[in-house]
């Protein structure tokens, strides 16, 4: 697993052993950051602050700062996860632009977050219908800027309804990503 553009690019990212975390396949990350940039409703990442929920390694937020996101939020609370979450960011130099919070993502409470983040990735384990749920934490938190870009990545048959219009949804293998645009939270 590795960084697959930007200024990290070909950086590699560790995942802890076993298959607790899943971490989403650089082409998937590939497939997913090229519809965020050349989309009609897409654009560039440039200052945006990125919320990674269900964080597990990281990659993703990752994978946005790298391609020039200003700060990444991560929310994990799987110990190894969160020991590889942490080597990735240190091993990117990131720490600076990077908050971690360890933690249950739907119990999280407001935690020292300077500004809500327009974009947010939740991947959560499939099957457990933990995005709405997670989103609707995240909000509660204060995390999420009105208008926000929600990416979901859920099992290819599960059902997902969020609040927001449907911008875009691909299947990749056991994965089914969705992007959103939420109106006002």
């Amino acid at each position: 697993m590795r960084i697959v553009a930007g200024a990290w690019r070909g950086r590699g990212l560790i995942a802890p052993p076993g298959d607790t975390t899943r971490p989403t396949a650089d082409r998937v990350r590939q497939a997913l950051f090229d519809m965020l940039l050349h989309a009609p409703w897409g654009g560039r990442l440039d200052g945006l602050r990125v919320l990674d929920c269900f964080a597990g390694t990281g990659a993703l937020a990752l994978e946005a700062l790298s391609r020039g996101a200003a700060f990444a939020i991560f929310i994990e609370q799987d110990r190894a996860a969160l020991a590889a979450l942490r080597a990735n960011i240190s091993s990117v130099g990131a720490t600076d632009r990077c908050q971690v919070l360890a933690g249950n993502m739907l119990a999280i409470a407001r935690q020292s977050a300077e500004a809500a983040c327009g974009l947010v990735f939740l991947d959560p384990p499939y099957g457990q219908d933990l995005v709405a749920c997670g989103l609707a934490a995240a909000t509660t938190a204060a995390l999420v800027s009105p208008g926000a870009l929600v990416v979901a990545e859920v099992a290819r048959d599960e059902p997902l309804e969020l609040p927001g219009s449907l911008l875009a949804e691909r299947s990749h293998g056991a994965a089914r990503i969705t992007v959103w645009r939420l109106g006002d939270v």
